[in-house]
């Protein structure tokens, strides 16, 4: 009735309990045809008021409590369960799968209260498959471990805000419950098929607070292989989760981890070798920086590898250096490319700059004495502040257009991605930006010398813009400059990474 609450109410009130309950062709009733359609919380009272029974019969499989969560209606699921979820026991012993199905669809609208509640009446529920139309039904613990941006390590927080996170313990406690729950199952449950398949997704999603909380519960978890005799470290090295990785250094196990040889004979450091998946290697901007995390996270694997992982080969008949090489070809040929391209430009623009600021010095404001040779304004404070930042904006630009050259000179052999060439462009793009901010700042001094004795008014305004160029170009750069500092100075692997807590 489209939301017209008076017209719901006339009709639910001239119509028996039992007609609530009719069904249509496509097997729902008035209720699940309201969730459907985006009915308001206040159309489903009316109805649940007349009859509660509703809240049983199912459409596509569901009960309509896991249908309003499917659906997106958070509120309104909640609702439903607060009237359907009383004195549920004997029901979800006998319909184990309609509790997971619920469960499964309140975790993935962050509806913790409601999985938790359930898992309360009945932990077994956790690794019971759900029941949906969908083509890959799965279990709740499943469905945790695929939602990492329920927690801090799968969501992207500024500084600050991280800082708030942690002092004023942001967060859902209930989420935390649902992991307790999980790790009171018994040790044969934990290690069953179905948690496996959860631990390696949550690896492969990132979801750190997940496997930390299952390592905790069950420690020789670290060890345990999936069907590609994979374990979880080299999961993570195959999708590139640092955060998951780190937890091998503090981890009891570590020389079974990386002393294991998965499929076709392949090491740990052999799945490093390999090129990250497309999703993971997209994430980095630039096909030079995603070089240098390759090489980051072949360098660190083989770090921690026995000596003897390092030549073994496997049925291809590649070590892992043989590999890395074979898979990263084309991706060198990417970072060479976006490398000269990025150099090219700026050195453009480095070598304008110096053409212009080496003119300036010797064409200074107000030109030179005819008597003795010296500037006109050599005593002004203000010509002193020309004539040094005219130097800093030469000085800076050319070493900026030295940089940009030492990149464009460059072997581009692999190990120079590492740090060679992000430092070299990190120096000259540094550079090119102060040589650009001493420039405007030459500027503004030259216009107020020549300017301010019957012009002073227009010092402040040409101030203003020729901040413009500077801003601009600190704006489009900066975001470059910090990855790159970020990626080869501080590192992506937390070594000092905790797992018993």
């Amino acid at each position: 009735m489209a939301g017209h609450m008076s017209i719901v109410e006339l009709l639910v009130q001239n119509m028996s309990p039992q007609d609530l309950e009719i069904t249509d062709d496509d097997g729902f009733t008035a209720l699940a045809v309201a969730i459907i359609s985006n009915a308001t919380r206040s159309i489903a009272e009316c109805m649940v008021g007349r009859n509660a029974g509703i809240l049983t019969i199912k459409g596509y499989n569901m009960l309509p409590v896991a249908m309003a969560f499917r659906y997106g209606h958070k509120e309104l699921g909640r609702y439903l369960y607060s009237v359907w979820g009383t004195g549920r026991t004997d029901y979800l012993a006998q319909n184990p799968q309609d509790g997971a199905t619920i469960i499964c669809n309140a975790i993935y609208m962050e509806s913790f209260e409601v999985a938790l509640d359930l898992l309360s009446k009945g932990t077994y529920l956790a690794i019971v498959v759900e029941s949906c139309p969908d083509s890959y039904p799965r279990p709740p613990v499943h469905a945790l471990a695929n939602l990492p941006s329920a927690f801090l390590s799968g969501c992207r927080l500024r500084f600050w805000q991280r800082w708030l996170y942690n002092s004023i313990c942001v967060g859902t406690p209930a989420c935390g419950n649902i992991y307790m729950e999980f790790n009171n199952l018994p040790t044969h449950v934990s290690r069953g098929r179905s948690m496996t398949r959860a631990l390696f997704l949550a690896v492969e999603r990132g979801n750190v607070e997940f496997v930390r909380r299952m390592l905790n519960a069950n420690p020789e978890l670290g060890v345990i292989q999936d069907d590609s005799c994979r374990n979880i470290f080299m999961q993570a090295i195959k999708f590139r989760q640092p955060k998951i990785f780190s937890l091998i250094y503090n981890f009891n196990l570590k020389l079974s981890a990386t002393s294991a040889v998965a499929y076709q004979k392949n090491n740990m450091l052999h799945i490093a070798a390999k090129l990250a998946p497309n999703p993971q290697l997209n994430r980095i901007p630039g096909a030079a920086l995603q070089m240098q995390s390759e090489l980051q996270w072949f360098q660190e694997v083989k770090s921690i590898v026995p000596p003897w992982a390092l030549n073994q080969k496997n049925v291809n008949n590649m070590t892992p250096d043989e590999l890395f090489t074979e898979d990263h070809k084309q991706l060198v040929i990417e970072a060479e490319k976006w490398m000269k391209e990025t150099a090219t430009s700026c050195t453009v623009v480095g070598a304008l700059i110096i053409t212009i600021m080496f003119a300036a010095a010797f064409t200074v404001p107000g030109g030179n004495n005819q008597d003795s040779g010296f500037p006109i304004f050599l005593n002004k404070k203000t010509f002193m502040i020309f004539i040094i930042s005219d130097a800093l904006s030469l000085f800076n630009s050319t070493t900026s257009v030295l940089m940009f050259l030492g990149i464009l000179t460059s072997r581009y052999a692999e190990q120079d991605f590492l740090e060679s060439l992000p430092t070299k462009l990190m120096v000259g793009l540094f550079s090119l930006f102060l040589s650009i901010v001493s420039m405007m700042v030459a500027f503004c001094a030259t216009l107020l010398l020549v300017l301010r004795d019957r012009y002073s008014w227009i010092f402040i305004p040409v101030i203003c813009l020729a901040s413009i160029p500077a801003t601009l170009f600190a704006f489009m750069q900066s975001p470059l400059l910090v990855d790159i500092f970020r990626s080869t100075y501080g590192g992506v692997f937390g070594k000092k990474a905790k797992i018993w807590k």
